[in-house]
């Protein structure tokens, strides 16, 4: 007598039958009923690479356009200064104050942009995150050195000269710049490069860490635009030379490194107000960040 073979798979789920019926409601058992679903989860798959590969195209695209126009923005900056106003020194004379606008604007703008959005290049998605974080306090780290040395060469000139210095909105508002970015590198080291730095604290931190460095990027172009303007002001007088009204090839330049300060601090801010550009394990469903000797091994 033939012993009856072992019962047909139960059908009660049709999950356990089909792994994918939970996107298509075929009754159990149907191949045919499988295929469609294969497909649209394959054309799904499809839709979601094509829509990731097009972001990453646009990040590096407005990455591009950053570094260019930071690039820019120096190269003006160093030609006006040496071809208009005379060059570089360091004996209190107007070639020292020419140093104040080229390492403001290089540091206090160009460094500190480029050094805040070093985390959403997505090369360096799924790596450690370590050797980034150095990066980015070493870049955060130079930009604050030479505002500083920019902050002297000016205060050095004005004391030389016995000119009155922090009496203009200009000074003011980079000072304070100046003074924000200190202290955010500061927090930013003892909160998330520190080892004994708690969770709690960086969970804490970030955002405001991240709020305060679109701020100080935002106070540092305007204390760039408006030195450059009231600079302006006060060479093209119409005295010695031409008046700043007529437009002279030396306003054009000047004019035009504000221009392109404005659009790179435009580019920075577009980069990181993107959330599809930020690194994937630091979006805000994933606080917990280890400081830096825990990272080491990651």
């Amino acid at each position: 007598m033939q012993q009856a073979g072992p019962p047909p798979p139960s059908c009660s789920s049709t999950s356990h039958c089909f792994p994918l019926s939970h996107l298509h409601t075929a009754e159990c058992g149907s191949e045919t009923a499988a295929e469609p679903q294969k497909h649209e989860v394959r054309a799904g798959s499809t839709t979601s690479d094509l829509s990731r590969m097009r972001s990453i195209v646009c990040f590096y695209i407005c990455y591009a356009l950053c570094l260019c126009l930071g690039l820019a923005c120096v190269v003006c900056v160093c030609v006006w200064n040496s071809q208009w106003r005379g060059g570089f020194a360091w004996n209190g004379t107007a070639q020292q104050f020419n140093w104040h606008p080229v390492l403001m604007v290089t540091g206090l703008v160009v460094l500190y942009g480029n050094g805040a959005v070093v985390y959403r290049i997505p090369l360096t998605w799924g790596h450690n995150k370590l050797p980034w974080k150095l990066v980015h306090a070493a870049l955060m780290l130079l930009a604050l050195v030479l505002s500083i040395v920019g902050l002297c060469a000016v205060f050095d000139f004005h004391n030389t000269k016995g000119i009155p210095n922090m009496y203009s909105l200009h000074s003011w508002i980079g000072i304070v710049a100046t003074a924000l970015f200190a202290t955010q590198w500061v927090f930013g080291m003892a909160g998330f490069l520190l080892p004994c730095s708690p969770i709690a604290l960086r969970k804490l931190l970030k955002p405001v860490h991240v709020w305060f460095g679109s701020i100080i990027l935002m106070l540092s172009i305007v204390a760039c635009i408006s030195g450059i303007n009231e600079k302006l002001f006060f060479v093209l007088n119409g005295k010695n030379n031409a008046s700043y009204s007529n437009l002279p090839s030396e306003a054009v330049l000047g004019n035009s490194s504000g221009v392109l300060i404005v659009a790179f601090g435009l580019v920075v801010l577009k980069i990181l107000s993107n959330h599809e550009w930020q690194r994937p394990d630091s979006r805000p469903e994933d606080m917990a960040y280890a400081p830096l000797l825990q990272e080491e091994n990651e």
